[in-house]
C-alpha cells in the first residue's frame, strides 16, 4: 500500500472512531407522557437538561393508529424556545407535504418523514429545507438501509425504527443493533458523519449504550422517560448513566 493510501485508510479510521464517540441527544417521546400532565411533564424533561423532544404524528393510514397534530407542536412551543428545545416532529403520515408548513408555523424545527411514505422524497426534503427546519428520513424496520442511499447528502437525520410504527411500548429489535452500525459506517465511508442517527422504539438504558457503540446519536425513548416508576429526571438520568458508564456523553 502506497503511504498516501496508508495516511488516507488511517485518517477515515480516526474519523471512523471520532465519530462513533459522539455524544448522544436524548429525545423523549412524548407519545409515552401522561396527557393530563404533559406540560408538566415535558418542563420536567427540559429542567433536566434534554433539548430534544420528538412528537409522534400517525395518521391511521401509514399506521394504524392516529396520534397528535399540529396544535400539541403549538402548546409546547412556549416550553421550548425558552431553552433552545428542538421539537422533532416524526410524520407517520401519508402525504407529509401537505403539512410541513403548518407544523413549522406551529413551532417544529425538525421534521423526519419516512422513505415508504414519499413518492418524491428529494422533494420532500427539500421542501422541509427550505422553511429552515432540520429535514431527516426514516426508515421502518423491513427497509434497508440502501433505500436512503440517494438521499443522504441532503438530510440531518437519519430514523431507525426499531419497532413497527404505530404503537408506544413495543419490544425493541434486537437486530436494530447491526442495522445502525452498517448505517453509520455507510455514512462514515461516504465522508456524512455529520448525518445523525436516531433511533426510535423501545430504546432504554438496557440498549442504549450498545446503539450509542454502533453509531446512534439521537435516543427517542418513551417509556423509558415518561412512566409511574419514577420521575422523569431521574428516568433521563439513568439512560445518561447507561451512556456514560459505556464512555458515552449525552446531551
Amino acid at each position: 500500500m502506497s503511504e498516501a493510501n496508508s495516511e488516507a485508510t488511517a485518517s477515515r479510521g480516526a474519523a471512523a472512531a471520532a465519530d462513533a464517540r459522539r455524544a448522544v441527544a436524548i429525545a423523549p417521546s412524548i407519545l409515552a407522557a401522561d396527557f393530563l400532565r404533559l406540560g408538566e411533564q415535558v418542563s420536567d424533561a427540559i429542567e433536566a437538561g434534554v433539548r430534544r423532544i420528538h412528537v409522534d404524528v400517525m395518521d391511521g393510514r401509514f399506521v394504524p393508529n392516529i396520534s397528535m397534530g399540529a396544535l400539541v407542536v403549538e402548546a409546547l412551543r412556549p416550553l421550548a424556545e425558552p431553552t433552545g428545545t428542538v421539537l422533532e416532529v416524526h410524520l407517520m403520515i401519508l402525504e407529509p407535504d401537505r403539512y410541513l408548513a403548518d407544523f413549522h408555523r406551529a413551532g417544529a424545527r425538525a421534521m423526519t418523514v419516512h422513505v415508504e411514505a414519499c413518492p418524491h422524497l428529494h422533494r420532500t426534503v427539500q421542501s422541509i429545507r427550505a422553511l429552515d427546519s432540520q429535514p431527516g428520513v426514516g426508515l421502518n424496520p423491513a427497509t434497508p438501509i440502501g433505500a436512503l442511499d440517494e438521499i443522504l447528502p441532503d438530510i440531518d437525520v437519519a430514523l431507525v425504527m426499531s419497532v413497527n410504527p404505530g404503537f408506544g411500548g413495543q419490544k425493541f429489535i434486537a437486530s436494530s443493533v447491526d442495522k445502525v452500525r452498517r448505517l453509520r459506517r455507510r455514512l462514515v465511508e461516504r465522508g456524512l458523519g455529520r448525518v445523525e442517527i436516531e433511533v426510535d422504539g423501545g430504546v432504554g438504558p438496557d440498549n442504549i449504550a450498545a446503539l450509542a457503540e454502533a453509531g446512534m446519536t439521537i435516543a427517542v425513548a418513551g417509556s423509558s422517560v415518561f412512566n409511574p416508576r419514577a420521575p422523569v429526571a431521574e428516568s433521563v438520568s439513568l439512560l445518561r448513566s447507561s451512556c456514560a458508564a459505556a464512555g458515552f456523553a449525552t446531551r
